[in-house]
């Protein structure tokens, strides 16, 4: 069997491509720009091309054909037309990585399924990942196209921990003020139910769909079992650094509000995703992969992270704006309280 990633390198793409590589079934090749070469495994083979440019890309896939293809990189409706035009005909399952933030928000029910209507105003990033599902579930209607979706949620590797509020620069703020015993700003009350899943379990279920006759025309959900609130998260993350978690609770609607104006979407990633509870169920994905099951809980998840990133120094990228902006956030809020 033999596969192509489309990227390869990313939080999620890295485990897959990881774990296929170990697995003497199957012949692994990645189409990137060639950026993290020294993580890729040695018996990976490599097409370095910017798949933006299509003319590029015609010249090296001239000749070659894939069992699967998997689409970690395209979030744009124009994207999807490209690889169909690259792929169509060369490749017997074509997947694309979509995200669960296309679901409805909120929906009919905080239960998710497969069938949960797919729709969010808040964000535009959602809104293109539909419209891609919707251009390549036409093709497989009308020409068969042999397309498989995926729906991710929030998935997280050693370099990465999950939080709901965090700057343009990623986590390692929040974590700092933690460390530094400040209050950090949890959206909400904090009781809105999330599900986390650690790449590693992605993979197992994102593997079990390669190849596989039933994954065919169809859509899914891939998801750990496990599901915290955002106070349980973010206690966790505290008590894994060994440190007081001082929450500051604020509503998503006012972090919207005041994010804007310094370029934080937080109606998106917020209004459009995490401040609402969502209870993922997994039971198609089971299905068709019965191995599919959450093998590693947050709280070794975190851990594995933390020491990662203390490890790494490259990791530990300060963002001193955002942490100004938090406590501009904090100050004015403590300040409304008495003028009430």
């Amino acid at each position: 069997m033999k596969a192509l990633f489309i990227g390869g390198t990313g939080t999620i793409s890295m485990a897959i491509v990881r774990r296929l590589a170990q697995n003497p079934l199957w012949e692994v090749w990645l189409l990137n720009r060639g950026n993290r070469k020294s993580e890729v495994p040695e018996n990976v083979h490599e097409i370095i091309c910017d798949i933006s440019d299509e003319e590029d890309a015609i010249k090296k896939l001239e000749g070659v054909e894939f069992d699967v293809v998997s689409e970690f990189i395209g979030f744009t409706v124009d994207q999807v037309e490209r690889d169909y035009r690259l792929f169509k005909g060369k490749t017997k399952q074509y997947m694309y990585i979509s995200s669960a933030s296309a679901y409805n928000k909120p929906a009919a029910s905080y239960v998710i399924t497969e069938g949960t209507t797919l729709s969010n105003p808040h964000w535009e990033y959602s809104r293109n990942k539909i419209a891609c599902e919707e251009f390549l579930m036409k093709k497989y209607r009308e020409e068969g196209f042999p397309v498989t979706i995926i729906r991710p949620s929030h998935t997280y590797d050693e370099r990465n921990i999950p939080l709901g509020v965090h700057g343009k620069k990623g986590f390692y703020q929040v974590i700092k003020r933690m460390m530094e015993g400040k209050p950090v700003i949890i959206q909400g009350d904090g009781t809105s139910l999330w599900h986390v899943t650690f790449n590693k379990d992605f993979a197992v279920g994102y593997t079990g769909l390669m190849g596989n006759p039933k994954a065919i025309g169809e859509a899914f959900q891939i998801t750990g079992d496990e599901c915290l609130t955002w106070n349980q998260i973010y206690q966790t993350i505290a008590d894994a650094l060994g440190v007081e978690l001082k929450p500051y609770h604020v509503s998503a609607y006012y972090l919207s509000a005041v994010g804007d104006k310094y370029g934080y979407d937080f109606e998106g990633s917020l209004l459009g995703d995490k401040s609402v509870s969502v209870v993922f169920d997994n039971s198609k994905l089971k299905r068709a992969v019965p191995g599919m099951g959450t093998t590693i809980r947050f709280d070794q998840g975190v851990r594995i992270a933390l020491n990662y990133i203390k490890e790494h120094p490259e990791c530990q990228v300060e963002d001193p704006e955002f942490d100004e902006w938090c406590d501009r956030v904090i100050a004015a809020l403590e300040d409304s309280k008495s003028k009430v």
